[in-house]
């Protein structure tokens, strides 16, 4: 437990530099400092036994992330998505050299890499379980929010972000809160889904 409470000491440390502040219950955060502290929480209700290797992964999942920012890339999906794989490498690599620090050997930082890059998802019980936490942060803490951004795209989103998740995570996601106009789009998505199960 030494090892990985100096790695989570290391991760917070990093994360504490992010510029963006996020807000939440009239307090204010460095943004993926807060975030990764609730993907960690969630992780750990979703699985209480969680391995130590997905405990890592969860609190430094987006590790760094303002440092490569979406402006930097062209628009459109295919920039879009060379984004999103450029930063699960930058993750994995920021999270790689602080482990070490921490000195966890080459098998774990191996292994929580492979999370963080979210290989092998449906597959990996640990990959699946850090996707549900991803998205379950995201409806619980982004989401009322960014839907009203995005009236005419927010179906389409939700929807691929819950076929991501396994029943579990579904589960988690229909006892969280939401106003009426959020909750109208999470249930517009759900009915997309195969066998979709709507409160």
């Amino acid at each position: 437990m030494e090892k990985l409470e100096k790695a989570f000491a290391l991760f917070d440390a990093y994360n504490k530099r992010d510029p963006n502040v996020f807000r939440w219950e009239d307090n204010e955060f460095p943004e993926e400092y807060f975030l990764a502290l609730k993907l960690h929480e969630w992780v750990l209700k979703l699985n209480p036994a969680a391995p130590e290797e997905l405990q890592l992964a969860a609190r430094s999942q987006h590790i760094g992330r303002w440092e490569i920012t979406r402006d930097s890339y062209p628009p459109g999906r295919d920039g879009y998505l060379k984004w999103r794989k450029d930063l699960g490498l930058y993750h994995a690599e920021r999270a790689s050299v602080l482990m070490a620090e921490a000195g966890y050997g080459d098998d774990i930082i191996s292994r929580v890499r492979e999370i963080i890059q979210k290989k092998r998802i449906k597959a990996d019980a640990d990959v699946q379980t850090m996707e549900n936490a991803l998205c379950l942060v995201f409806l619980q803490y982004q989401y009322a929010r960014f839907y009203p951004k995005y009236p005419d795209k927010i179906v389409n989103i939700l929807w691929k972000s819950l076929l991501k998740m396994d029943a579990a995570g579904h589960r988690f996601a229909l006892l969280l809160p939401y106003d009426k106009a959020g909750l109208a789009y999470i249930q517009e998505a759900l009915a997309l889904l195969p066998n979709p199960q709507i409160p």
